[in-house]
């Protein structure tokens, strides 16, 4: 990490050691291991010499005794971080790339195993890297289909059943128990399930970080362009602001614009089906989240904001059709008559 400077001693044997930046890297190789090393890093005070860092390595090799001569075979590889060429070297070379880092360093591997496959047969096939990425939102979408369409359908449910939770509240006033038994019979009935909501954005955590570590590190995204989009590696700034504002930065990115205002109109859809939005911090707190991705995604790859634009736009669709043409909303309040009525006639026998 750049920082303000750092160093680290390798006790063990060491393979090849590495200076990387985003996509192209420095190594020097040994094929039969350096004993020890030490790394040192420093951030120059003196800004006129345009040096980001500078890195010394002193590296410890054994040689013969008692020989005149001795060969170390040593390698320079200077060259683009790819992770299906570093990974030809066959010594580790690949784990470079962080498609993964941190406490979610296990999304390395549904990026390798999962994401970068899907992504090379597209990548091939396809001219474009920004439908690449619209064709990568649709497979991913179709993975994650049958748990999100649950999800989707309860949620709309849920909406259903707004003016029967009214009743409920009228009925029962200030008694929160009561109120919150006979609001959990009425999910049951309707076939509701109260965490139905919380999967999608449960979900979307690992598959928002394998996305960002990908976009980030993938070598094949750099200088491709798409609409207005010069480089789907950086950020896509359409203006210059002439001063920084704090937390959004000195830039507009209209991808980030585009998947803050499908966010925003996913968390209007969402407060429709809100049982109690009375609360002022439940009230505002759609608004709230949208408001955050603006300042986080405005200097993302804006391959990863055309990502959340497209795969919020089929969130949306989706979650309309599924209120509209799917949910029989009539025929949900009918059955919650008919056990009603049971439920009373029950009650009378007894």
């Amino acid at each position: 990490n750049l920082g303000s400077g750092d160093n680290k001693k390798l006790e063990k044997p060491v393979d090849w050691l590495s200076v990387k930046q985003q996509f192209f890297l420095t190594t020097l190789v040994n094929k039969n291991k350096f004993q020890t090393a030490d790394i040192k890093w420093t951030v120059p005070t003196d800004t006129s010499l345009h040096i980001i860092a500078q890195t010394t390595a002193n590296c410890k090799i054994d040689l013969p005794a008692g020989s005149a001569t001795a060969s170390v075979p040593l390698q320079l590889y200077y060259g683009p971080s790819d992770y299906h060429v570093l990974k030809t070297y066959n010594n580790q070379m690949e784990n470079i790339v962080p498609y993964g880092s941190g406490i979610f360093a296990f999304v390395k591997y549904i990026n390798r195993h999962a994401l970068l496959p899907v992504f090379d047969v597209l990548r091939k096939n396809v001219a474009s890297m920004g439908l690449v990425i619209l064709l990568l939102t649709l497979f991913i979408r179709l993975l994650t289909s049958p748990i999100l369409y649950k999800s989707y359908v309860s949620g709309a449910k849920m909406k259903a059943l707004k003016p029967e939770i009214d009743k409920l509240k009228e009925k029962h006033g200030e008694d929160k128990q009561a109120f919150s038994m006979d609001q959990m019979k009425l999910w049951k009935t309707a076939g509701v399930s109260p965490l139905g909501g919380c999967l999608p954005a449960v979900l979307q955590i690992p598959i928002f970080m394998s996305l960002y570590y990908f976009f980030q590190s993938n070598i094949s995204l750099r200088g491709q362009n798409f609409l207005w989009a010069k480089d789907l590696a950086a950020y896509d700034s359409i203006y210059n602001i002439p001063f920084t504002i704090p937390f959004y930065g000195d830039h507009v990115s209209l991808f980030t614009l585009t998947a803050v205002l499908t966010s925003l109109l996913i968390s209007i859809y969402s407060m429709s089906t809100m049982q109690d939005n009375s609360n002022p911090v439940m009230k505002y707190m759609p608004y709230i989240f949208p408001v955050l991705l603006l300042g986080v995604f405005n200097k993302l790859p804006s391959a990863l904001t055309w990502y959340y634009t497209i795969s919020n736009t089929i969130t949306l669709i989706l979650q309309i059709v599924i209120q509209k043409y799917i949910i029989d909303h009539d025929k949900i309040l009918a059955q919650i008559e008919t056990d009603r009525s049971e439920q009373e006639k029950t009650g009378k026998a007894k």
